[in-house]
This record gives structure tokens, C-alpha cells and sequence, in this order.
């Protein structure tokens, strides 16, 4: 029998991926347990302004660009197919369901820590899940730094931002090494947050 993959789940709008989401991943990919890692696109929240926030299927194309050479990352898109607003607890249920064989865990920023409490079933999540934890500067302690389920990383703190870039790409600043290079190409030809 296939021993069952163990897979990082990666959650975000990347709008746009760049190379912190990329390098944060890769570390995962390659220096922890994790056989793969997964970005998993957020569609259009209803409960927070779109305005800058490019249609789903770019950003999912985007993402496509950025990792199609590194056979450890795959996208997807299965938030795109649940009711909104997405809640993580019914995306795991559903990845769950139709990959039986894996094994997931998430991957979130230790800021993520601090608000877990306010997910839905969180609790349920801790009992079900791993939780592999990347650093971020000057986050107080929370209840779930000495708890089981929660794995802390040394992965690189890296402080680059898709809204930083959005906002100098208004700006006219040419910031083509925050991304992937197709990635960035194809927000260029697209004339994507220049205005």
C-alpha cells in the first residue's frame, strides 16, 4: 500500500503570489516533513473589499505560472467550488473527502496564532490537524504555542507583502524581483493594479 502523502496546505488570495509566498513554501517543501505543498486560492470574500482584489482565475493563473517548474507545489482551486464565505474547517472536509489517501496540515503565519481562536470549529481543527507555524516579527505568546498539533519552523521571515507591491506597481515602481518572473510579465501585460 502507498505510504499517504503528507500535504502543507497553503491558504491566501496571492494577489499576487511573489516570491515570499514562493520562498516560505519552498522552505516547507524542503526542510520539514512535508512531501508537498498546496496553494490553496481564496476566492472573493463578500465580506471584504474587492476592489483590488483580481477575478479568481487570474490569480489561480498566476499561481500556475509561479510554481509550474517545482514538481512539490500544486494549486487549487476547491475553495472556488464551496459556498462563501469560505470557512477552513469545511475545505478540509472536502480535500479530505476526495483525497482520502493524504494527510493534511496547514501552514500559517505565527500571527494566525493569535486569532485561531475566532475560526470556526477550531478546536475540531486542532484535533484533526497538524498546524506548521512560520515566524513573524514581534507576535505575543497565544493558548496553542505549547499545544501538540502546533509544529514551529525556522522558516525565513521574509517582509514582503502582495499589497506592497500592488500599491508600487500604482506607483509606477518597477518591482519585477518581488516575483516570479512570468508572473510578473504577465501583470505587466495586463495592465493588472496600475491604477
Amino acid at each position: 500500500m502507498k505510504k499517504a502523502k503528507k500535504i502543507g496546505l497553503f491558504f491566501g488570495s496571492f494577489n499576487p503570489i511573489h516570491i515570499g509566498h514562493l520562498a516560505i513554501a519552498n522552505y516547507f517543501a524542503e526542510f520539514t516533513d512535508l512531501n508537498e505543498v498546496w496553494f490553496v486560492i481564496s476566492p472573493h470574500n463578500p465580506l471584504k473589499n474587492k476592489s483590488s482584489l483580481l477575478a479568481q482565475h487570474h490569480r489561480l493563473y498566476m499561481v500556475n505560472l509561479a510554481i509550474e517548474e517545482y514538481p512539490k507545489f500544486k494549486s487549487s482551486d476547491i475553495e472556488f467550488h464551496l459556498p462563501q464565505p469560505s470557512y477552513t474547517i469545511h475545505t478540509l472536509a472536502h480535500l479530505r473527502e476526495k483525497y482520502p489517501q493524504h494527510q493534511f496540515c496547514l501552514i500559517l503565519g505565527q500571527d494566525n496564532l493569535s486569532t485561531f481562536h475566532k475560526w470556526k470549529n477550531y478546536d475540531i481543527i486542532l484535533q484533526n490537524y497538524f498546524l506548521y507555524i512560520y515566524p513573524r516579527p514581534n507576535v505575543p505568546a497565544t493558548q496553542f504555542d505549547n499545544h501538540p498539533k502546533v509544529i514551529f519552523t525556522n522558516a525565513p521571515q521574509i517582509e514582503i507583502s502582495a499589497s506592497f507591491i500592488r500599491q508600487s506597481i500604482k506607483e509606477k515602481k518597477d518591482v519585477r524581483y518581488f516575483l516570479y518572473p512570468k508572473v510578473w510579465q504577465y501583470i505587466d501585460e495586463m495592465n493588472f493594479y496600475k491604477r
